[in-house]
């Protein structure tokens, strides 16, 4: 025994390569945080919380310790079952330690969990851009799935709980105000965060009695999601206070669309990948989700804006904290001060806008208008209403099962039609910019989708796409084969449509016989007309 702590011997042997079993040449590396000691040895990796007590959590005893790790195991299996294994002990057997085993006085609990690489970390993909925008939407029908199955916690969220929220963020940055923050800044954040939940007050509250406030996960950014075998997993959940985490299942996503769109301001690599997530975690919800979803997208501006102010908070902190270079203090006040910009920015009221892309089968309206999506109505881009993925959603299958023959019966596509216009009503009133997706065929479709804007008051663009028969009919046939599109449309439903009597198109005629690169560049340039829309 020497004349150190308990605890100072216990890190010891737990930083020493025979504590796991490993060979006298391995290593085991020991990483710290304000809560916690994690020891990556070989396969596993290993937490320890630390025996301290903040205002927001208390690991002062080992029984709360134990429980903080059940816990920990418990909700992260929610996401990341392969990753997390279980608690394990660590006892004293007379002067030695040991992990896991029978025998011996428990003197310490540890979460173990199958070891991965830094590497594999989404955020560690996006700053090296090597980010793959499949792997984001991946990730974003995920979190749909995972929303959908937590557990519905209503007696928290709504508009007080969003103010606790803002209202400990503006405590937080007091200290921080004028100094690594700019003071001004930080008043008008929180002034203007607090009018906008006493403006919603009611959406809030109502999302929370109609179950949108469940348990989330609470810290959905970039850094919490790894690759394993070619898939994003969540890891690492809010689990030691679980009021951080029982939140509207929008506060949720909108980490990771803070984070995206926040990286997106420096980085155009990952230009658009915060709509396209925003619109793949739409396409995922059922018919009885998708109308109340639209419609407390009102919130995301707040939602986004409260994420980027913890963000701010938190690196500001870093700075105050010291124990930086000069450099990465710097460092770290500009990004402090880049979050807080962000908020601000998030803040700002853009006026809606609608644009409708139509054109037969073939023609490639989806993927044009799954771009202009992307690069219209600010830094979380616009809600993409395709009316494939609407039908589907209507018959209650996936955007890539086959529909039934009564899916396209006789007024059915009327009903598509009705239910794209009603959602996209939704959208504007909640002041996000929308872009339909439908062949817009009949004179009446395009009239009906145009009175839209001008009942809104607000400005329109419809664009027609067009190729030769000859095209459409390759392209239709191609993608019917690979059967990963979700448009049921195949060459005998093609040829009904060049029969159509197409009545006088009024919209900007796009030549689409081309690239799906030339033809989102003759899009683009038509817009160019009504430069409010980009």
């Amino acid at each position: 025994m020497t004349g150190r702590n308990e605890n100072e011997e216990l890190l010891a042997f737990l930083e020493s390569a025979g504590a796991y079993g490993l060979g006298a040449g391995e290593t085991v590396k020991r990483i710290e945080t304000h809560a916690s000691h994690v020891f990556l040895a070989g396969e596993r990796a290993y937490k320890m919380k630390k025996p301290v007590k903040f205002t927001f959590l208390d690991f002062s005893t080992l029984e709360k310790r134990k429980a903080a790790c059940e816990h920990e195991v418990e909700l992260n299996r929610r996401t990341a079952p392969d990753i997390y294994l279980g608690v394990t002990p660590v006892r004293r057997r007379g002067v030695d330690f040991v992990i896991g085993g029978d025998e011996g006085e428990v003197v310490e609990y540890l979460v173990e969990m199958k070891r991965f690489g830094g590497d594999g970390l989404l955020a560690t993909l996006a700053e090296k851009g090597a980010l793959d925008l499949s792997a984001v939407k991946e990730l974003a029908g995920n979190i749909a799935a995972f929303h959908r199955k937590a557990e519905v916690t209503p007696d928290f969220g709504g508009a007080a709980g969003c103010a606790r929220i803002v209202a400990g963020s503006a405590e937080d940055m007091k200290p921080l105000a004028g100094t690594v923050l700019d003071a001004e800044k930080v008043r008008r954040v929180t002034v203007l965060s607090e009018a906008l939940i006493e403006r919603h007050a009611a959406l809030l509250d109502e999302r929370r009695k109609a179950g949108y406030v469940r348990h989330c996960h609470g810290d959905l950014h970039l850094g919490n999601v790894t690759m394993v075998e070619g898939h994003p997993v969540i890891f690492d959940c809010i689990e030691f206070d679980d009021r951080l985490a029982r939140i509207d299942v929008l506060y949720d996503l909108a980490f990771l669309l803070m984070d995206l769109a926040f990286r997106a301001e420096s980085d155009a690599r990952l230009a658009g990948f915060a709509a396209r997530a925003l619109n793949t975690w739409l396409d995922s919800l059922g018919q009885d989700e998708i109308e109340p979803a639209i419609r407390g997208l009102a919130l995301l501006p707040l939602f986004v804006s409260m994420r980027a102010v913890v963000r701010a908070k938190v690196t500001a902190v870093q700075v105050k904290g010291g124990g930086n270079t000069k450099k990465r203090d710097n460092e770290k006040r500009e990004k402090a001060r880049a979050y807080l910009d962000f908020a601000l920015k998030m803040l700002e009221e853009t006026p809606p806008r609608l644009i409708a892309v139509g054109g037969l089968s073939g023609t490639g309206k989806s993927t044009v208008a799954k771009e202009i999506a992307a690069r219209t109505g600010g830094a979380l881009g616009a809600v993409h209403l395709r009316s494939d993925i609407i039908r589907k959603r209507m018959f209650g299958v996936g955007p890539l099962d086959r529909l039934p023959g009564e899916a396209y019966a006789p007024g059915v596509g009327e009903r598509v039609y009705e239910e794209m216009r009603s959602l996209a009503r939704t959208a504007l009133d909640a002041g996000m910019s929308v872009v339909t997706d439908a062949v817009f065929a009949r004179d009446e479709e395009r009239r009906a989708v145009e009175e839209l804007s001008s009942q809104a008051g607000m400005a329109f663009a419809g664009l027609w796409l067009e190729a030769p028969a000859s095209v459409l009919e390759k392209r239709v046939a191609a993608r019917e084969k690979e059967g990963r599109d979700p448009s049921d449309a195949g060459v005998e439903v093609l040829r009904k449509q060049l029969a159509y009597d197409l009545g006088k198109i009024e919209w900007a005629r796009v030549d689409a016989s081309g690239t799906p690169k030339e033809t989102l560049a003759r899009a683009l340039e038509a817009l160019a007309c009504a430069p409010a829309f980009l």
